[in-house]
């Protein structure tokens, strides 16, 4: 809203209404505004919970024997986040541009998605929250929705990035002057580092540039689930979510500055995006709000984010990912979440494949990852058989983990920025 208005007071001549037209002033306006509201709401927001008695359910010990240090904590915190993104993208950002529509749609949608699992969990009683196909349901049918708006939306264009010539090694690149609709995508350590999913269904002949938009929009409605989950997981400690999700959003905004930069991705060859540089906008708005709330949820946590929070967070993160044609990057920048995802998948099938056998087995003392690092010998199974029996040797402390994990995501950050540049 303000950037219209700010406009109308520059084209009238009123001095420093121009600054609204950088994109460097709004997004540092938005995330010092998304800080400011989720340390204020965040503070009213805990203690009226607190009031109503809306708090974290005692969990089943067999599944998790830490639940019970984290009953009577207020849950659904995601509320705070959602309300200090909200308020600066509307307010600072641009309302008539495609990818911030869409960045609003999804985080109102994943937001919707998690609190109807809250709520189930808290007021109904239930711990296992909305069923896990309904969950997944909303999760594919929110990613479907944004690859066809990508695929039908006459402003969601790029200008590809042409390797035209070599001069002393150097590999000199142009942008085509037309914007195009494309199923290309950025893949990682490769010299030509366009994939195109039009190629991928080659064996369609004529008709592979159509397979190859139904392979796109399939394709980021599984990114768009695989990392919802991810983050969804990896909400089991105090600031472990918010902490990690706050490093790979500094990462994805750096990668949308570069994709909205015509300067800029002609230097390090990868497509232009135009538009894209309000995904910053919501990039630093989603950061403020992260740090903002990692001040009630680092530990010991005076709040949760719930499913609210943590489905909202990873869903807008493969979204906003898609956009700026960086999906293929996600395994690494979110390496953290998909490693909590793959051992889960580990810890349950090879548990399915013992209970057949009539035996416990485990690969993991515990899964989700981040839980195996403090599990305690009488936490231990009595009589399974566990993989990595002795590893880790010694349990840590959470507020550990939980900062290592941070570095590691960090480390992760900083491969997938250099990875324009590593081919």
């Amino acid at each position: 809203m303000l950037y219209y208005l700010f406009r109308l007071l520059e084209s009238l001549g009123i001095p420093g209404s121009a600054m609204w037209s950088y994109i460097s002033f709004r997004a540092i306006l938005a995330l010092i505004c998304a800080l400011a509201i989720s340390l204020w709401f965040g503070e009213h927001y805990i203690r009226w919970m607190k009031r109503r008695n809306i708090s974290e359910v005692q969990r089943d010990k067999s599944i998790d024997p830490y639940g019970v240090q984290k009953k009577g904590v207020p849950t659904m915190g995601g509320v705070v986040i959602l309300v200090a993104v909200l308020v600066p993208c509307i307010l600072l950002g641009r309302l008539r541009n495609i990818y911030m529509l869409l960045m609003l749609a999804a985080t109102l949608w994943f937001a919707a998605l998690g609190l109807l699992d809250d709520y189930i969990k808290v007021f109904r009683h239930n711990k296992d929250g909305l069923a896990g196909r309904w969950k997944l349901a909303g999760q594919f049918l929110a990613g479907l929705a944004v690859g066809l708006t990508l695929y039908l939306s006459p402003d969601a264009v790029i200008r590809e990035n042409i390797e035209v010539g070599q001069r002393g090694g150097t590999t000199l690149v142009a942008h085509s002057r037309t914007e195009v609709k494309s199923t290309k995508t950025t893949i990682p350590f490769v010299k030509a580092n366009n994939l195109d999913y039009a190629e991928a269904v080659g064996f369609l002949g004529a008709h592979k540039q159509a397979g190859g938009w139904v392979l796109f929009v399939l394709m980021t409605a599984f990114v768009i689930a695989a990392v919802s989950n991810g983050a969804n997981l990896n909400d089991g400690m105090d600031g472990m979510c918010a902490g990690n999700s706050a490093i790979i959003y500094v990462a994805l905004g750096v990668l949308a500055y570069v994709s909205s930069h015509f300067g800029l991705a002609n230097y390090l060859n990868t497509m232009y995006v135009p538009g894209s540089q309000e995904l910053v906008i919501f990039c630093c708005a989603m950061l403020g709000a992260l740090i903002g709330f990692l001040w009630y949820n680092t530990y010991p946590a005076r709040v949760f984010m719930g499913d609210t929070g943590s489905l909202m967070i990873g869903g807008t993160i493969g979204v906003l990912a898609v956009i700026i044609h960086k999906e293929l990057l996600l395994p690494l920048l979110c390496g953290v979440f998909l490693l909590e995802s793959v051992s889960v998948i580990f810890q349950t099938e090879y548990a399915k494949m013992g209970n057949r056998r009539g035996q416990k087995w485990r690969v993991f003392k515990r899964a989700p990852l981040h839980d195996t690092f403090r599990v305690k010998p009488e936490d231990m199974i009595p009589g399974a058989k566990y993989i990595f029996r002795n590893w880790p040797r010694t349990p840590a402390l959470e507020s550990m983990v939980t900062v290592r994990f941070w570095i590691i995501t960090v480390l992760l950050a900083a491969l997938t920025i250099i990875t324009l540049k590593i081919r």
